[in-house]
């Protein structure tokens, strides 16, 4: 059993219809058409959302995108109609808040990978390869790969894992040309991105994108390249054979799978709140994150 220790109650704003509450963002659907994504400071992990939230965090995750989107305009078109606060909206939804084109999404989580750990890493132990893909020997984690892939995955309920699946079976449920559109955009999106995090001293090792179709384009949506969805590592302590400090909910895992927690992950029991010590240490890892790659002060 996994999913929420507490599921909130959605926020009810006149104009809007509430139609999902997710691990972060709760979707709303205004009167025009549009959704309206919020990002909550929800903390996720093993596959639980947590009884504690990490101040800041879907406001870091929204202006982070926004500065994506901007650095990959010229490469794939992002669903962003507007950032303007909804009437009636609560105040804390200012700048987590973003009012988006409704796409016909790809059912698939488009993963570029250009270092070989997490999920890959299991894979490539037990057979050398990766979603089927082959790599040579002597990987060890945290290594970089000859060159960047595209790992494919199903898209999970709340509480379930994504499950990686080769890239035939993505072409088997969207065609052979959405396919080769979704690898082509999704290694073109990680090689630009790779490069920008590396001019600031950050290592992209992977990250996921969702693309939907608005007419016959295809369109980048949800959050694009933020420590909830990527793998972002400071390049001066990179060192293959371990695994590598990061910007993300490290933190947090480390301390639920440690004794100080008295949480066991095999059990059916949800996790406990976490500490103040590991909500601030976090929250300082994801602002960090933003101002490196952005070079923009937090406040």
């Amino acid at each position: 059993m996994s999913g929420f220790v507490e599921k909130p109650e959605p926020v009810e704003v006149p104009g809007l219809v509430h139609i999902h509450t997710g691990k972060v963002r709760d979707l709303y659907r205004n009167e025009a058409g549009d959704l309206v994504m919020v990002a909550s400071d929800r903390m996720s992990a093993y596959d639980w959302v947590l009884p504690t939230e990490i101040p800041d965090k879907g406001r870091v995750l929204t202006q982070l995108s926004l500065w994506w989107f901007e650095q990959l305009i010229d490469l794939v078109p992002h669903h962003v109609l507007s950032t303007d606060l909804p009437a009636g909206a609560p105040a804390d939804w200012a700048g987590r808040t973003l009012i988006c084109r409704s796409l016909r999404m790809v059912p698939v989580e488009c993963v570029a990978r250009g270092y070989l750990t997490g999920s890959g890493l299991t894979e490539y132990k037990e057979s050398r390869t990766v979603c089927g893909l082959t790599l040579p020997e002597g990987l060890m984690d945290g290594s970089e790969l000859p060159a960047p892939i595209f790992t494919p995955a199903t898209k999970a309920a709340v509480g379930d894992h994504d499950e990686n699946v080769p890239y035939e079976e993505v072409a088997r449920q969207v065609g052979a040309e959405t396919a080769a559109l979704l690898r082509r955009t999704t290694l073109d999106v990680y090689g630009r991105a790779r490069d920008i995090a590396r001019d600031r001293g950050i290592i992209l090792a992977d990250t996921k994108f969702e693309f939907g179709f608005d007419g016959e384009g295809l369109v980048i949506a949800d959050e694009v390249l933020t420590p909830d969805s990527s793998r972002f590592w400071p390049a001066d302590t990179w060192e293959p054979g371990r695994a590598q400090p990061s910007y993300d909910k490290q933190y947090v895992r480390d301390w639920l799978t440690s004794p100080a927690s008295g949480w066991d992950r095999a059990s059916e029991q949800p996790p406990p709140p976490l500490p103040q010590e590991i909500v601030d240490a976090t929250r300082a890892k994801y602002l960090e994150a933003y101002e490196r790659l952005t070079g923009l002060s937090w406040r």
